[in-house]
């Protein structure tokens, strides 16, 4: 029988370490380690006939990286650009991209407390950027994949528009 105190080392090793945010009532999370870095908002520069979500880009430290805003991307309504608004820079399919959220922290998140994304028949609704719903503090959070969300068909269109 193992004592108690090597239960509490494996169940810290099964939590995984998360960034999580604020998009209108919803919150979500992406693994840590595709986050280089958290911004406050700036106004970034536009892009000529770029999609509503792609707000433009800003100049980050010599690398020219477009910022998306995931509120618009999503159809949540009326998003507001205030002193909690924040930019989460991350890497994903070897480039750098911002996505402007409402608010930012961290987590760590144990494996028992993720369930799968839920299965639909509709093809209307499609859950394949969700790896899991994780169940914090009686919140439900929306545990993205956020390699597939930036590489899907409708956001090749940032490629597009900044090159």
């Amino acid at each position: 029988m193992q004592p108690s105190g090597n239960r509490a080392g494996v169940a810290e090793a099964a939590k995984s370490e998360y960034v999580t945010f604020r998009l209108g009532g919803e919150s979500y999370g992406i693994e840590i380690l595709k986050v280089r870095e958290i911004r406050a908002y700036e106004t970034p520069t536009p892009i000529a006939n770029s999609p509503a979500f792609i707000k433009g880009v800003i100049n980050l430290r010599g690398v020219i990286v477009p910022i998306l805003d995931l509120r618009v991307k999503f159809h949540l309504p009326d998003p507001r650009y205030d002193a909690f608004t924040m930019v989460v820079i991350l890497d994903v399919a070897s480039r750098v991209v911002g996505v402007v959220v409402d608010s930012v922290s961290m987590m760590s998140i144990g494996a028992d407390a993720i369930s799968p994304p839920p299965e639909f028949a509709s093809t209307t609704f499609d859950t394949k950027y969700i790896t899991g719903l994780a169940t914090v503090d009686d919140a439900m959070l929306i545990l993205l994949d956020i390699e597939k969300l930036m590489t899907g068909a409708d956001m090749a269109l940032v490629d597009q528009a900044v090159h």
